[in-house]
């Protein structure tokens, strides 16, 4: 449905359009915007069930698409805590799946013109710092694209920049700063919320630290994930940071999280010469190897396992920050 001869600002004016012709007054401008990651798109059922309206992402003009799995393709808008206007990506498109940065950030520009004042990211994420258990849930207050050089693979980790290119000047200015990108009052909500609602004898811990965004759809290699620890990296995912820049480009408060969902291997792989090797079957090799190895399957398991913390987490902040206003 999106048709190349259309600026961004077309594009979003024809989607916004279809959007507030169909939706009741009382949805109409939202508040807040949640992104639901990969495995946590239970976080749209916090809404209330009346009124509510869902729309396939298919169904509205130049909306991306998501292919994968635990990203069901829908936008729900629905009140959180019986009053907050809010609206839910439940699943986003990626751009390791083909997508332009401009694609993969249409929505927060959609967001920026239906009103929104805040957008709340959540996403799935390797774990590269050592204290992170796979389960505890990461506030970010910084991130950074990765631009890599040989031998690491360049690109696995590459990204584009989705402010490159003509500047949509109905949305921000050229050089927007990102410093101030994590505000700073909701992180305090966030920490002030967890105390209240979760068990100090839980094990789930909440952090705060360094997301790396990189280009995917590969997991990092032992390497990269070294790598992106030196230079300071807590996590490691496939999101999020082109959707944080263009909601700071259009003057948007931002939120994020990241569920740790399996923890990136960090040691160098076992040498072929090594003594300790020389007596083991193929089967025990490949269990060497194994070990640690990310699949898309335990990402999901970790989210459905997070999900009700969560949401808590997320309502209870929405209502606390919104529902006085």
């Amino acid at each position: 449905m999106t048709r190349s001869d259309l600026s961004i600002w077309d594009q979003t004016q024809e989607a916004i359009t279809f959007l507030t012709d169909s939706l009741p007054e009382s949805l109409q401008k939202p508040q807040v915007a949640i992104v639901c990651g990969s495995g946590l798109s239970g976080l749209a059922d916090t809404v209330q069930a009346d009124p509510r309206v869902e729309y396939d992402y298919a169904s509205i003009p130049h909306f991306p698409r998501p292919t994968v799995s635990g990203h069901a393709g829908k936008l729900v808008f629905g009140l959180l805590g019986q009053k907050v206007p809010a609206v839910f990506m439940v699943g986003r498109a990626h751009y390791y799946e083909g997508n332009s940065m401009d694609q993969v950030t249409f929505p927060i520009r959609v967001f920026k013109l239906l009103g929104v004042d805040t957008v709340i990211l959540t996403n799935a994420a390797g774990g590269l710092n050592p204290d992170y258990n796979v389960g505890d849930i990461m506030l970010l207050n910084d991130a950074s694209f990765l631009f890599p050089r040989k031998p690491l693979n360049e690109t696995g980790l590459a990204g584009v920049h989705p402010l490159r290119g003509p500047n949509a000047e109905e949305f921000g200015v050229r050089f927007p700063p990102l410093s101030d990108a994590y505000d700073l009052d909701l992180r305090r909500h966030v920490h002030q919320t967890w105390k209240e609602i979760i068990p100090s004898q839980k094990t789930r811990k909440l952090h705060e630290g360094v997301y790396a965004f990189v280009g995917g759809p590969t997991y990092e290699t032992r390497a990269e994930s070294r790598m992106l620890r030196m230079l300071g990296a807590d996590v490691v995912g496939m999101s999020t940071v082109p959707e944080i820049v263009v909601a700071r480009h259009s003057g948007l408060r931002v939120l994020a999280f990241s569920l740790v969902t399996n923890n990136a291997v960090l040691d160098p792989v076992p040498r072929g010469d090594e003594q300790l090797l020389q007596d083991k079957d193929a089967g025990e090799l490949n269990a060497i190897l194994e070990k640690g190895k990310a699949t898309h399957e335990e990402v999901l398991e970790a989210g459905r396992t997070a999900a009700l913390d969560m949401q808590q987490l997320v309502t209870k902040i929405v209502v606390k920050a919104f529902g006085h206003q």
